[in-house]
């Protein structure tokens, strides 16, 4: 992470953070997220994701997403077609979205290094 990706003016780095609560198959709601991630993979700024689904609920999930800045992201959610790509995302469950800028940084090899 670059000096300029904390930067909260929506220039840097941004992450999408949606939490799921799942009302359908695993199987069925991977594959409805994956289609949406294929479209917005697609999207001018889109870094990543990952999907995660919590170890012990598994109507429970986790999206995170990294756009390069917060214009991006709005760009490309707010796209015409947008809606009806994420319409078997939101079929399949609720979330809570939210757009965050990264405040703290620290990697293992950082941290390791400090601790000498």
């Amino acid at each position: 992470m670059q000096p300029n990706d904390l930067d909260p003016t929506g220039s840097g780095v941004v992450t999408f953070l949606n939490r799921f609560t799942v009302h359908a198959s695993p199987e069925e709601f991977e594959k409805a997220f994956a289609e949406t991630g294929r479209y917005l993979a697609d999207r001018d700024g889109f870094l990543r994701y990952t999907l995660h689904q919590h170890a012990e609920d598994p109507t429970r999930w986790f999206n995170i997403a990294h756009w390069r800045d917060a214009h991006a992201f709005r760009a490309a959610v707010g796209q015409p077609s947008f809606p009806q790509h994420a319409a078997a995302v939101r079929e399949l469950s609720t979330s809570e979205p939210g757009l965050y800028v990264p405040r703290q940084h620290v990697s293992a090899e950082r941290a390791a290094t400090e601790d000498r």
